[in-house]
């Protein structure tokens, strides 16, 4: 049997057709029997895709052969298309949806005007430099809040977000106002979110803002769970989640019991994507339960 991975990547680069790299990615992933999630967007690309590992490699190879999206960076891990119901690929107004396609200026060198890029070592080095200087690193979480439940950085801030454009609505509030003048430091998964995240924080007055470059992954796969990073991490598969190493802490708690766990389960009704922390006993026991966000709409 031959070995699988998975590829996370993205590629912030202008494109006039989307829609015909669309066609182009469909076609290429499906002839390599592949399966996972793509979106293309004017602002680029963005996808997980499974299976062999041969056909993974050809797809990232033939990928990077299309000049805007050369120099695209893949995060490895390992799982297949099984971890995947099927392969979509689907064009999209903004690579990630943070509700201001405006706002956010896009050249073929990437993002522009996001925070500092920082590499696992430099982010301990950045850490060690400010806590000498008596101003302490601030992490703010990047990913919707539940995903925060299972693992994040220790002492982060977490924003409450359902989906990604709850940012918008929460850098406004004022909440956050006391972090402009603070060394913050941003960070998501992969690291795509963080690219826009961070350049609509530095529009808003924060003064030193930066990104975890390559995301919680690379970090991951520099300090495991020696670093910061405490927990599990959520991915965009049926794994639901992924630890780092056997040492993992288990942080999430059940929604209903309390008990400790990182398993996520999806609402029951099939439209909604809203997820909640829940061993599988009590997931067993309540296989019609409906979320909260379900639950407030139908009251």
């Amino acid at each position: 049997m031959s070995q699988s991975k998975i590829a996370l990547y993205y590629r912030f680069a202008p494109l006039s057709d989307p829609e015909a790299v669309r066609l182009w990615q469909h076609a290429l992933a499906s002839s390599l029997g592949l399966t996972g999630r793509i979106i293309v967007s004017p602002q680029g690309i963005n996808g997980t895709v499974g299976g062999p590992i041969a056909a993974v490699k050809q797809y990232v190879k033939t990928t990077r052969s299309y000049t805007p999206f050369q120099g695209m960076e893949v995060k490895w891990s390992d799982g297949s298309e099984q971890d995947f119901p099927r392969l979509t690929v689907k064009v999209r107004p903004e690579l990630v949806a943070f509700g201001a396609p405006d706002e956010v200026t896009v050249t073929a060198e990437g993002v522009q005007d996001t925070g500092v890029h920082l590499k696992p070592q430099e982010l301990h080095e950045l850490m060690e430099d400010r806590e000498r200087e008596g101003r302490p690193v601030v992490f703010f979480d990047g990913r919707n809040a539940v995903e925060a439940t299972i693992g994040r950085f220790k002492d982060a801030v977490v924003p409450d977000t359902t989906t990604t454009r709850d940012f918008l609505t929460e850098l406004d509030s004022g909440k956050y106002d006391h972090l402009k003048d603070q060394p913050v430091v941003t960070y998501c998964t992969g690291g795509i979110r963080c690219e826009v995240l961070s350049a609509l924080m530095k529009h808003r007055g924060f003064e030193e803002v930066y990104q975890l470059d390559g995301g919680i992954v690379r970090y991951g796969e520099a300090f495991g769970d020696a670093g910061h990073w405490e927990g599990s991490l959520y991915v965009f598969d049926e794994r639901m989640h992924t630890e780092f190493t056997p040492d993992a802490v288990t942080i999430g708690r059940c929604s209903r019991c309390q008990s400790p766990t990182s398993e996520l389960r999806n609402c029951s009704d099939p439209s909604c994507q809203t997820l909640t922390v829940l061993c599988a006993e009590c997931a067993a026991a309540t296989p019609d339960r409906v979320c909260t966000v379900c639950q407030e709409r139908a009251a």
